[in-house]
């Protein structure tokens, strides 16, 4: 299911009179006049309710005898919201653009000739800023404490901060051995 339908389904989901028809129909199929009889409610009001779930999938219509009956379509409702969620978004792409941009004009401000002019307060700033420092690391090697501070120092003079703010940020880890990029 793709977004835009899965915008449609909860937008028709978000009705008392067509989650009362769905339960109806969950427990049998029905045409029109039984659906107005059992919810109290008039033939075009079901009609026009059934439209919108059919426009979003939810009920399917069938020809018996002279009567049009409708049904749940229960495979729509075996999707999980998991699944809607991991579904690969029409503006995932742009999402990547807004985040590289953000990325590197973050970059841009706290960077300057390969320097780090300050430590950013703010956590979201700082993870970016730890990133780059990162990966001056190699993954795979173990780095003495000392040759962790001196690969930091070429950014900034506080590299005890940095190196702590590292860990937290699971960006290294560290025992007796020495550091690690992660």
């Amino acid at each position: 299911m793709n977004e835009t339908e899965a915008i449609r389904l909860f937008k028709c989901l978000s009705d008392k009179s067509r989650l009362q028809i769905l339960k109806s129909l969950a427990i049998e199929d029905m045409y029109v006049e039984r659906l107005a009889e059992r919810l109290n409610v008039s033939a075009p009001t079901v009609s026009f309710h059934l439209k919108k779930l059919t426009e979003a999938g939810a009920v399917s219509s069938y020809k018996s005898q002279y009567y049009t009956m409708y049904s749940l379509n229960r495979a729509l409702f075996d999707i999980t919201l998991l699944s809607i969620l991991q579904e690969k978004s029409e503006e995932a792409d742009l999402q990547q653009q807004r985040d590289a941009k953000y990325r590197q004009k973050v970059i841009d401000t706290f960077f300057e000739y390969g320097k780090l002019k300050s430590i950013p307060a703010q956590q979201k700033k700082r993870r970016i800023v730890l990133e780059v420092i990162a990966e001056q690391f190699e993954r795979g090697k173990i780095y003495p404490e000392r040759e962790v501070n001196l690969i930091i120092a070429d950014f900034h003079e506080d590299f005890c901060t940095i190196r702590r703010d590292m860990i937290g940020e699971h960006l290294m880890e560290r025992d007796a051995r020495g550091y690690w990029r992660i």
